[in-house]
């Protein structure tokens, strides 16, 4: 167990798990700000391109809760890396984003559950919301191609 002490509350006791499950998911949204980057700029159309780089700058979003999250937490900055690559070809990476976001509303949902920490929970939480609207955009763009 760690112990914390968060902007917004008292200290926290912490388990390594948790530390680690959100260290995956900063490298989950690193991958999918990179990932969206490329795909908006072969996006179809000017549309899916804008709607593209909404989602990403959703991602920069949640990045730097979850890095705010993680330093506060273990008072380490966190180094991302890029875990998974995104496909070239652009249906093919508008699959491979659906079924990421799809995948990681689940994560972040038991991040969300496995937290103690109220503001950690609601980040989390709120964050799985959002990954399941990028799935359906990305849905919808897979179906209309």
């Amino acid at each position: 167990m760690v112990y914390s002490q968060l902007p917004f509350y008292n200290y926290v006791r912490v388990d390594s798990d948790l530390i680690n499950d959100i260290a995956k998911a900063i490298n989950g949204e690193y991958s999918a700000i990179s990932c969206y980057g490329k795909l908006a700029k072969n996006a179809a159309t000017e549309k899916e391109k804008k709607q593209i780089l909404e989602i990403r700058q959703d991602e920069v979003r949640h990045y730097q809760i979850f890095s705010a999250i993680y330093m506060n937490l273990t008072g380490k900055q966190p180094k991302p890396e890029i875990t998974e690559p995104c496909p070239k070809n652009y249906k093919e990476g508008l699959k491979f984003a659906f079924k990421d976001e799809q995948e990681t509303v689940d994560f972040y949902l038991d991040i969300s559950d496995k937290a103690q920490d109220p503001y950690i929970k609601e980040q989390f939480r709120r964050a799985a919301a959002d990954e399941q609207n990028h799935a359906v955009w990305f849905l919808y763009f897979c179906t209309s191609l």
